[in-house]
């Protein structure tokens, strides 16, 4: 497949190393347990270390322990993660992408200090709180409080759907304050970032069960209730609703990339069981309709991992809008899952099982597909940039 579309041309010797090492990390350690870890509802904890002594955590962050690689780097890394399961890629993502990013963009040099380097180790482990059990899609209607007390802060709300909250060392809660003088920004929305340690009074975390898709990673429900903090805790960087969000285009901007990962992994499960499986005294891989289906499925594939490098290009010039951004986690993660579902055909009833990635692949999807705002957001953010009309 890869012998089709040359893409190695277009990457440098530094990126292709970086897409080695991930792919060496996701064959070698990931591929032996993920169907067992999916089946068991299982996250290996000990591979958080690993990750991060493979410099994968924060990488495209610069300073404080942190590997200061170019996004199309990161975006590889990210693919070959997710090739080998999606839960994986949004370790990585909510660690770096999300946690580590709010830090490094938003905080103190003293919160810097105090996080990053242990973060980027993989030593301690970062959850970013937005998302309320209500709805994800309209953060500016979150009902979590930061009151004023004394010389600090009381929380209280709940957050779900948080990833690694149960497993974190610190939290990066998003709430809406009542003192004008720390609200700020974006038309009067006083919501502020604050890190809070999650040992600390009143923060409980609950991995929510009974999940058909990201089985092998952890998402939580999270109660806050009386979370004590001081100034000190506040990300001095971030305020209104500009902060969030640019951590979420960091985020979706690994998506952009990862999804075609699972995408790869679904078509050449496709194509070995197309050589593999004979009907009517033939591989099934030489009937035209076979033929036509997986053809399709890689210009799908080819054309999703050269719209990612171009906002990689793009992010690296420091010229990526997030309308464009909009563009590729639709695209990828809509292409992806028609991929999965289509390679899952071809592989007939064998492709439910887990003998074959597909099922898996598709079910995760699922969740890249709403994380990170649906499709349907993304398609209004694309609506208002091409008519200048707000329909939200």
């Amino acid at each position: 497949m890869d012998a089709v579309f040359d893409l190695d041309a277009l990457l440098s010797a530094e990126e292709r190393e970086w897409q080695q090492r991930a792919r060496a990390f996701a064959q070698e350690r990931l591929l032996p347990v993920i169907e067992e870890d999916f089946e068991a509802g299982h996250f290996r904890r000990e591979f958080v270390k690993e990750l991060g002594d493979s410099g994968f955590l924060g990488m495209h962050l610069q300073g404080y322990g942190c590997a200061g690689a170019g996004a199309v780097s990161y975006g590889l890394v990210c693919l070959e993660l997710e090739a080998a399961d999606s839960g994986w890629r949004t370790f990585v993502s909510v660690q770096g992408s999300l946690a580590m990013s709010a830090i490094h963009k938003y905080g103190s040099e003293e919160q810097k200090q105090q996080w990053l380097p242990g973060m980027a180790a993989g030593d301690l482990v970062g959850c970013f709180a937005l998302t309320e059990p209500q709805g994800g899609s309209d953060p500016a209607g979150m009902t979590t409080t930061a009151r004023r007390d004394g010389d600090g802060w009381v929380i209280d709300g709940a957050k779900r759907w948080i990833g690694l909250a149960s497993l974190a060392d610190v939290a990066v809660v998003w709430a809406k304050v009542d003192d004008p003088s720390f609200a700020g920004g974006d038309g009067g929305r006083a919501v502020r970032g604050f890190l809070v340690p999650t040992s600390t009074p009143g923060f409980t975390a609950t991995p929510i069960d009974g999940k058909l898709s990201m089985r092998a990673s952890v998402q939580c429900d999270v109660a806050l209730e009386g979370v004590r903090v001081g100034d000190d805790a506040i990300l001095p960087g971030a305020k209104g609703l500009s902060g969030p969000f640019g951590c979420l285009n960091e985020a979706r901007y690994g998506i952009v990339w990862g999804a075609m990962g699972a995408a790869r992994s679904c078509l050449e499960a496709a194509i070995s069981r197309s050589v593999d499986r004979e009907v009517f005294g033939k591989p099934i891989g030489a009937n035209q309709l076979i033929q036509a289906k997986l053809a399709d499925m890689f210009l799908e594939v080819e054309k999703g991992i050269l719209l990612a490098l171009h906002l990689g290009r793009l992010k690296e010039r420091g010229a990526l809008t997030p309308a464009q951004i909009s563009v590729g986690k639709l695209n990828s993660v809509r292409e992806a899952l028609a991929i999965a579902h289509e390679a899952r055909a071809i592989l007939g009833g064998d492709g439910i099982t887990n003998a074959w990635p597909v099922m898996r692949h598709a079910a995760n999807l699922e969740s890249v597909r709403t994380y990170e705002g649906t499709d349907e957001i993304h398609q209004l953010i694309l609506g208002r940039e091409l008519t200048g009309l707000n329909a939200f």
